[in-house]
């Protein structure tokens, strides 16, 4: 569905943040993209949903497509309307409007009013607190019900691959594993997602694949199953492994240089 080959952005024309990546994610699956703060995760995000322009950033070279078009030389509203819609880190919600005016904002860029109608029945079911708060102001809410406000808000536009930025980021435990059971549960109505998170335990226990970026470069790429089970990522890099040594990919290249992923 989303094919991104040999991609390289820059912010200011200076400074390199994604150099030469190139990732799939398939048609209705869930694929992770993992890695450190500065790693370049936003900017593939933000290059994909046509973002790029507002943080002084542009593509050098390289091209994204989605469903066989090239979507980067495309704007956003014309994305949108294509089939991808994006929930942006830190949520960035209407305060002071309502849950239900911030939920009609998702869908300005609909051309279907009974698609419209659709979606806001889905998120009504995928969130019934939402329907309990709807009259509620968006700023008003705990951090827990922004959050599901601000995927349903992004599913309001019907689209075929949501982009998750940093969803579980400062959510309590029990709240990350709602969360979690939330995009399994847009991902089994037939909605692909490409997830970028820190969590890398929440977000690999719902994905299909997963992707690790180190410096603006796919440094790992292998089946969510994989990169759980595999225990120098578990301890070197993913920090699942409790009290391990916490390092990067580089740190397990020099360890097992011999074994069939390192790249």
């Amino acid at each position: 569905m989303l094919v991104l080959q040999d991609l390289a952005v820059t912010y200011q024309n200076t400074t390199p943040a994604v150099q030469g990546v190139s990732l799939e994610v398939p048609d209705k699956a869930v694929v992770a993209l993992l890695g450190a703060n500065g790693a370049g995760k936003t900017t593939i995000i933000r290059a994909i949903s046509g973002l790029l322009g507002l943080h002084r950033a542009n593509i050098l070279h390289g091209s994204i497509s989605f469903d066989g078009e090239r979507i980067d030389r495309l704007n956003t509203t014309q994305i949108v309307q294509r089939g991808i819609a994006q929930v942006l880190e830190g949520r960035r919600l209407f305060a002071d409007l309502t849950v239900e005016e911030n939920l009609r904002a998702g869908a300005l860029a609909s051309r279907n009013p009974g698609a419209t109608k659709q979606a806001y029945e889905r998120v009504m079911e995928l969130f019934p607190v939402l329907r309990e708060r709807r009259r509620s102001h968006a700023g008003y809410l705990s951090g827990g019900e922004q959050q599901m406000l601000a995927i349903g808000r992004a599913l309001m536009a019907s689209p075929k691959l949501l982009l998750l930025d940093e969803p579980s980021l400062g959510l309590a435990p029990f709240m990350v594993q709602q969360i979690r059971s939330i995009i399994a549960e847009i991902n089994a109505g037939g909605t692909a997602v490409l997830l970028v998170e820190q969590n890398a335990q929440m977000a690999l226990s719902v994905a299909h694949s997963g992707y690790v970026l180190e410096h603006g470069k796919v440094v790992l790429a292998q089946s969510a199953a994989e990169l759980l089970q595999d225990e120098s990522v578990r301890k070197f890099y993913l920090g699942l492994h409790e009290g391990s040594e916490r390092g990067k990919v580089g740190a397990i290249r020099q360890r097992q240089s011999g074994r069939r992923w390192v790249l």
